[in-house]
């Protein structure tokens, strides 16, 4: 993909899933990689292994503390140009409302919503004074359509849609490419890891995405969509790709279909 070759691209959430498979892709498209997650190990194992790892920099951060890392990549990046910010970071939940304690509600808000405020408001400046830039958020279906057991994250990946549409709204003169990915059901760990009403992970896989498409083909699709420079794409198959159109067209189906599901 000619789009990203020489290209500096800042890639949140590169150690698994989505953001593995995006690092991957976008290493063979001639990318320069700056990869963040939270263990500098891991995202070391994965730049060694990336095509051309000499042109790639690991960068760890604790998203969960959204202004301090700011801080650690403002110190770390100094005037480094980013060409492209890939939000892809994020955490989901798999618990009902009335079992959730407040405090994984603002995890999953710090995660999914301000970290991308955070890291978009530090890259933002620069790109507007070169008037050259592409800001990136891998959000969710889950941010068009509310579900049982996912409140909180139904809550960020909403939020952060609509600040997604603001930004665009607000640089629309200035050259700056926004775009908003909405993956459906994928085939990644993201069941695993997602928060339970306690806090703690899940630890186990569920239907939903164990049946989605890969992360190998989500990241494919997504980095397609990016270079096309479009605002707003779904990525997936089947219900969870049709959803946020039924949504639209059809809320009553909509609402009838996942409050039985």
């Amino acid at each position: 993909m000619q789009y990203y070759s020489g290209k500096t691209v800042w890639l949140t959430g590169a150690s698994s899933g989505i953001g593995l498979a995006m690092a991957e892709q976008l290493a063979e498209a001639g990318a320069h990689l700056i990869l963040t997650s939270r263990r500098a190990e891991a995202l070391e194992e994965v730049r060694q292994r990336l095509a051309h790892p000499e042109r790639h920099r690991v960068l760890a951060l604790d998203l969960s503390q959204p202004e301090q890392a700011a801080t650690e990549a403002q110190q770390a990046l100094g005037d480094q140009v980013i060409d492209i910010l890939i939000n892809n970071a994020g955490v989901s939940q798999r618990s009902l409302i009335l079992e959730t304690d407040l405090s994984v509600y603002r995890q999953l808000m710090e995660i999914d919503y301000f970290a991308v405020v955070a890291l978009t408001k530090l890259v933002l400046p620069r790109m507007l004074e070169r008037r050259s830039g592409h800001i990136v958020t891998v959000s969710s279906v889950a941010g068009k359509v509310g579900t049982k057991l996912r409140s909180g994250y139904n809550g960020a990946k909403f939020g952060v849609l609509g600040f997604m549409d603001a930004l665009r709204a607000e640089t629309h003169t200035h050259q700056l490419v926004v775009t908003s990915i909405l993956p459906g059901f994928i085939n990644t760990q993201v069941a695993h890891n997602s928060l339970t009403g306690n806090g703690s992970a899940l630890g186990h896989e569920d239907p939903d995405n164990a049946g989605g498409i890969s992360a190998e083909e989500c990241a494919r699709q997504s980095l397609k969509a990016i270079a096309a420079q479009k605002a707003e794409v779904v990525v997936g198959s089947g219900l969870s790709k049709l959803a946020p159109l039924l949504q639209r067209f059809w809320p009553g189906l909509v609402r009838r279909i996942v409050a039985k599901r």
